[in-house]
């Protein structure tokens, strides 16, 4: 069931069904940051246009060798020539940006005298794309925004153009980029960050690899979730993270068996865009949280490794206030969502561990490379991160510690 909201403290089903949103608060003002949303099959063409309307001249184009590969950047560039623009391409982009990666891309884009920033790839192109752009405004080293709005300049225009589905990268006020020299992950949130244009094509997504497409749509899932029982969700969030959680666990296995059923791809397209919706503006949770530290240590996917820790993270959310768990129960179908509620959550639990099964994601942290000794560490980080601080249930260290080692 794909579910829709109605605007009170409630969620409605297709069909009718209505389930209580537990405890949730909607007394108070918010916001709701998004940026301009081009969709549909064939979109491709609008980035070069959006790139001519923010006053584009020369467009740094941010890639990666296998966008290049797949012939997409070979397409975006005819678009943005016939525009009339000059476009210089970057793509020394690896997985989990790197801090010299993002210096790299600076340098080219201030000696090619650049003037708007295009980026078609994944969250790691995105947030490479965005670190540039910092850096062209406000100077200094990407790591020195660590933390919540240190961004203080405005960026340049930036138009994304996601090629997976699952990173949110298109519409967050999120970057997130690898500190090589300790291991570890950055958290730059910002409204600064916030694209002004994201075009969405489908078709883009045709052309990724199985392990992607798995990672991503347990990333797209794993922001739905957090951001629903976020302690900074809203009305207006909760509406899209759970269209987002429904339509995940409805059709990310069937994308990895029939890869290029273009119906299938705009449904995780539009999953990755309502979770990115949900979790820019209210924030996400321990999972994420985590999963940074183990990406930094490790360089593996980080929607793999999401995909990992989710349903340990909702148990221990759940032993706190198992309310809204049962409300992702109904928005995912299942049964459980007229038990109690403490059944309700593991329920949950144990769909999203089944659908990350079904997708090949390994079964604990042990088989990417995490070891016990590396738990305090991670957990020391894991509790620094910003996304820790939306959270609904805090945690000491050694309660950390714990829940890396459920996962292990």
């Amino acid at each position: 069931m794909t579910p829709t909201f109605s605007g009170g403290p409630s969620a409605t089903l297709r069909g009718g069904a209505t389930v209580p949103m537990v405890g949730r608060e909607v007394a108070r003002t918010v916001k709701f940051h998004a940026p301009e949303i081009v969709f549909g099959l064939g979109a491709l063409e609008e980035a070069a246009h959006a790139a001519s309307r923010l006053g584009g001249m020369r467009p740094m184009l941010v890639t990666d060798p296998g966008l290049t590969e797949a012939g997409w950047v070979a397409e975006l560039t005819s678009h943005l020539r016939g525009n009339g623009l000059s476009p210089v391409v970057f793509d020394a982009v690896t997985p989990n940006p790197k801090e010299h990666e993002i210096a790299a891309g600076f340098e080219r884009y201030a000696v090619s005298g650049c003037d708007v920033i295009v980026a078609i790839g994944g969250g790691s192109v995105m947030d490479a794309a965005k670190g540039v752009a910092v850096l062209a405004s406000n100077g200094g080293h990407i790591l020195d925004y660590r933390g919540v709005d240190r961004v203080a300049r405005p960026i340049p225009p930036t138009v994304m153009v996601p090629t997976t589905s699952g990173t949110g990268a298109d519409v967050s006020q999120f970057c997130i980029v690898t500190d090589t020299r300790r291991a570890t992950k950055v958290t730059i949130i910002g409204r600064a960050l916030v694209p002004d244009v994201t075009v969405i094509d489908p078709r883009l997504l045709t052309t990724m690899p199985q392990w992607l497409n798995a990672a991503t749509g347990l990333d797209a899932l794993t922001h739905g979730v957090e951001a629903f029982v976020s302690l900074a969700h809203n009305p207006l969030t909760d509406n899209h993270a759970l269209r987002a959680v429904g339509l995940v666990a409805q059709t990310l296995a069937g994308t990895m068996r029939r890869p290029a059923e273009l119906s299938e791809r705009v449904v995780m397209a539009q999953a990755s865009l309502e979770a990115g919706l949900a979790f820019t503006n209210a924030i996400l949770g321990a999972a994420h949280a985590m999963s940074h530290q183990v990406g930094g240590l490790t360089d593996r996917p980080h929607g793999v490794i999401n995909g990992v820790l989710l349903p340990h993270v909702v148990r221990f959310n759940a032993a706190r206030d198992p309310g809204p768990f049962a409300t992702i129960a109904a928005a995912i179908g299942l049964d459980e969502q007229h038990a109690p509620a403490a059944e309700a959550a593991e329920a949950v639990a144990a769909r999203i561990d089944e659908l990350a099964l079904d997708v090949g994601v390994p079964r604990g942290l042990a088989e990417l490379g995490v070891r016990e000794e590396d738990l305090p560490q991670l957990a020391t980080n894991a509790l620094e991160d910003a996304c820790m601080s939306t959270n609904p249930r805090p945690a000491t260290h050694a309660e950390m510690v714990e829940l890396f080692r459920a996962a292990l």
